[in-house]
């Protein structure tokens, strides 16, 4: 019976052990390693580059050709080349020249996706300023965006 209840009790610890390392594993790949964090960072330089509205290293940050869901692009899934990226944020920086946008938070996953809440700013073509909360959803694979599925209230 002494040996049942021991081996018993080394499976227990053995098996809480284990939880507390995945557990590690997990706080660790949120606060700042791992693919959590190389995946924040590209994140974190989209936003940077947008804000000083240089399309050209934005539109560097996504793969050759990256899917978007976006309400200013229809409602299903559209595919994208870095030059229409360009030219999309290029036209709407005409439309809102000083459009900014202020990180909330970031959300990065242990998998290959980033979540960022964001507010965009900025003056309206008939001198309006507008606020506008936004939800993205970024996948990040080898280093590049592949997709970002962006929610916002379109109305």
């Amino acid at each position: 019976m002494n040996k049942i209840v021991l081996l018993s009790l080394l499976a227990f610890m053995s098996l809480v052990s284990c939880n507390q390392e995945k557990q590690q594993d997990i706080q660790s790949e949120a606060v700042g390693t791992g693919a959590g964090a190389k995946n924040s960072e590209v994140v974190n330089k989209l936003y940077e580059y947008f804000n000083r509205h240089e399309w050209d290293r934005m539109a560097s940050l996504y793969a050759e050709t990256a899917e978007f869901k976006d309400p200013s692009l229809g409602t299903g899934t559209v595919k994208q080349t870095r030059e229409q990226t360009i030219q999309k944020y290029s036209e709407m920086s005409k439309m809102f020249p000083d459009i900014a946008d202020k990180v909330v938070s970031v959300y990065p996953t242990n998998g290959k996706e980033v979540i960022v809440e964001f507010i965009s700013t900025g003056t309206a073509p008939d001198g309006s300023k507008f606020e506008l909360p936004i939800c993205t959803i970024f996948t990040i694979e080898d280093g590049l965006i592949t997709k970002d599925y962006t929610y916002y209230d379109n109305f």
